[in-house]
């Protein structure tokens, strides 16, 4: 019987702070910034891909096919996007930035590694 005797004020008043409850001071909780997920999602598979070759390339004691190469490359394309994904996510409004946070050293991260190598092969 609790919609009895209430006038749509005190129904309304009666949302207004159920849903506060569940709020921190009264805000919307934030959601991620889309951006951002993608370019932690693609800062762990460029980690991932390029980890994988040097596992690779270390177990066949560096006789390894040249399709790890191609899958390096791509790690570095994964990741070059990563970090641009990352500097566009800080722009999205009313986000939480934390995975762009994230996103951007992991992806730098394995950008250096793949130059790393890189540059440590041609000398």
């Amino acid at each position: 019987m609790s919609g009895i005797g209430k006038n749509d004020e005190q129904r309304q008043l009666k949302k207004m702070r159920k849903k506060r409850g569940t709020r921190k001071y009264g805000q919307n909780g934030m959601k991620h910034s889309g951006r951002g997920i993608s370019s932690c999602l693609s800062g762990a598979g460029a980690l991932f891909l390029l980890l994988g070759c040097i596992l690779y390339a270390f177990l066949a004691r560096g006789e390894a096919a040249g399709i790890i190469g191609g899958i390096a490359i791509i790690s570095l394309i994964l990741s070059i996007c990563g970090i641009r994904w990352a500097i566009r996510g800080f722009r999205e409004r009313e986000r939480n930035y934390l995975t762009c946070k994230i996103g951007l050293p992991v992806n730098a991260v394995s950008l250096i590694l793949f130059l790393v190598i890189f540059i440590g092969g041609l000398s």
